[in-house]
């Protein structure tokens, strides 16, 4: 009988790591984002898009995990090139709306 160790199966999904952090605490502030992923959300979809952006960020030392709603910083997440991340940033509320600056 074959072990599970010799398929060579890897998973295809990346676990972020840190603390979550809520959005209101790091608004303003500048923030490292190293990576993102887009998911179905868990919440009424009346109220959005029906999806979540997860950030892994970091500030200082520490990585955090983000999660939001905002249709705008996902479109714009979505427009950075692969091979740009990690990147500088802050998140700014704008007329209502969370975007990158």
């Amino acid at each position: 009988m074959k072990k599970f160790s010799e398929f060579g199966i890897e998973t295809t999904s990346k676990a972020f790591v840190g603390t979550k952090i809520e959005m209101d605490s790091i608004l303003n502030n500048k923030i490292i984002v190293h990576a993102f992923r887009i998911v179905d959300s868990k919440f009424d979809k009346a109220k959005s898009n029906g999806k979540c952006l997860h950030l892994q960020i970091m500030i200082g030392a520490a990585y955090h995990v983000v999660f939001t709603g905002s249709g705008a910083l996902m479109d714009q997440i979505q427009q950075v090139p692969e091979g740009e991340f990690p990147f500088e940033a802050k998140i700014i509320k704008e007329n209502k709306r969370l975007i990158f600056s």
